[in-house]
C-alpha cells in the first residue's frame, strides 16, 4: 500500500509562497548540495506526483524544459492534477482529474507500492488533510522569515496531532522536519 506524502519547503514563519503566486526566490537558499540528494531520493521513492491546478502550473512552466537527474524524475514519473478548468496536459505521464480528491487518493493509495508525493498544493491539501489520508507531512524548513507571504496550512484545515518521526539537516540551511499523523488522528 502506498504512503501519501506531503513535501513542501517552509519559512521559518509557515510561508510556502512568498508575497506574490511562485515567488520563491528564497528556496534557493536551502536547496544546494545535499538537498539535492535528498530530492533525488525522494522522488526516486515515488510512484507518483500529485498536484493541485496552481502547483501544476509552476511546475510545467519550469521541469519539461530542465535537465539533470531531478528533472529526468520529474519529467518521466506519472503524474496526476487536479483541476476542474484544464482538460488536457501535453506533460509526459501527466493526467488530468477533477473527481473528489480524497476519494481518489483513498483508492489511489491502495493501488500503489511505494509513495504518492504531493508537492506545494495548499488547496488541495486540504481536504485530504480533513480526510486523514496523509501518512506522513515532510516540512525543509530554510532559515528566512518572509513576513508576507501564502502560509502552507493557511486557516483550512480541522486541528491535527502530529508526532515527529525525524529531524536533520540535510544542509547548513535547510532542515527537514518528519511528521506523521498520531494513532488517533485528531
Amino acid at each position: 500500500m502506498g504512503q501519501l506524502i506531503m513535501w513542501n519547503l517552509v519559512s521559518v514563519d509557515g510561508c510556502f509562497e512568498g508575497e506574490t503566486p511562485w515567488s520563491l526566490e528564497w528556496f534557493q537558499r536551502g536547496f544546494t548540495g545535499g538537498a539535492i540528494d535528498f530530492a533525488l531520493d525522494q522522488l526516486r521513492t515515488a510512484d507518483v506526483l500529485v498536484f493541485g491546478r496552481k502547483t501544476y502550473e509552476g511546475m510545467f512552466d519550469y521541469w519539461p524544459s530542465a535537465t539533470g537527474d531531478i528533472a529526468e524524475l520529474m519529467n518521466t514519473l506519472p503524474k496526476i492534477v487536479f483541476s476542474r478548468t484544464l482538460s488536457g496536459s501535453v506533460w509526459n505521464n501527466t493526467r488530468m482529474v477533477a473527481d473528489d480528491p480524497a476519494r481518489l487518493m483513498g483508492d489511489l493509495k491502495q493501488l500503489v507500492a511505494q509513495n504518492i508525493l504531493i508537492f506545494g498544493s495548499a488547496e488541495l491539501s486540504m481536504p485530504l488533510m480533513n480526510a486523514n489520508l496523509f501518512d506522513e507531512y515532510r516540512l525543509g524548513l530554510t532559515p528566512v522569515v518572509l513576513g508576507r507571504g501564502r502560509r502552507l496550512f493557511g486557516e483550512g484545515p480541522e486541528r491535527r496531532e502530529l508526532e515527529l518521526i525525524e529531524a536533520r539537516s540535510i544542509t547548513a540551511s535547510l532542515l527537514l522536519l518528519r511528521y506523521s499523523p498520531t494513532a488517533d488522528r485528531c
